[in-house]
């Protein structure tokens, strides 16, 4: 097996005396695995920081076998780690990207979509506008894992103009005439404007958007141990 693409770099395991097996999700070809020799010298420390862009190659002699990766640096996203918002948001979506992933199903939307993200963050994108576009991908995510959430029409057949909640349970938008003095209300999740209508999110819609996609990644994925890793997030939202 040879396979050559860009990546983002995801996690990275140490493996050996100087070696790391480190988790990519490759530009077309999905999520990867490759063990990359003399990953914790200086210069390959530098090039698998998490997020960054990398042009990579793997090569194994058999399916199934743990490939031989090489890479040089496309794009660095360590200034990230400098900004405690951002460098808690790289580590979360890294490590959630690299845990929901199936291995080597092609994720071209996603891919693109998180390498946007992580550029933002390495711009200075303000933390309001880095929340925001955290919980899109998340939706994104969902979607692409076979999760997405239903937001698009009213659950229980309301306006589409007045879809204000979610379904804790379905994942379906709810109208705010349908919910309005229903003894489930209380138990609906909100909708922020922006995840249907796009534009600007305020710090509140941001917060709510983050509840939204926090309760179904934890609903599909996020049992037991790896709900700590909620905690990276958690400092994100603050």
């Amino acid at each position: 097996m040879e396979l050559a693409d860009e990546a983002l770099v995801l996690t990275s395991l140490p493996h050996g005396e100087n070696g790391a097996v480190v988790r990519f999700l490759t530009m077309g070809h999905g999520l990867r695995a490759g063990y990359v020799p003399g990953a914790r010298g200086k210069a390959k420390r530098a090039a698998l920081h998490p997020g960054n862009r990398v042009a990579l190659s793997l090569r194994a002699r058999a399916e199934g076998q743990l490939a031989g990766a090489t890479l040089e640096l496309v794009k660095s996203r360590a200034l990230i780690g400098f900004e405690p918002g951002g460098a808690a948001i790289l580590a979360w979506v890294t490590e959630l990207t690299a845990a929901a992933l199936a291995e080597a199903v092609p994720h071209p939307r996603l891919a693109e979509a998180l390498d946007a993200l992580l550029e933002g963050l390495a711009a200075g994108l303000q933390p309001v506008s880095a929340r925001a576009a955290l919980a899109r991908y998340e939706l994104l995510l969902l979607e692409e894992e076979g999760f997405g959430l239903d937001l698009a029409s009213c659950a229980l057949g309301g306006p589409v103009d007045d879809l204000a909640f979610v379904s804790p349970k379905s994942g379906r938008a709810v109208s705010r005439e349908k919910a309005d003095g229903q003894p489930w209300e209380g138990q609906l999740l909100p909708l922020p404007r922006f995840l249907r209508q796009g534009g600007a999110a305020t710090a509140e819609e941001a917060r709510a958007a983050l509840a939204l996609t926090r309760h179904f990644l934890a609903r599909h994925w996020l049992s037991g141990a790896r709900l700590e890793g909620l905690r990276g997030r958690a400092a994100a939202e603050r």
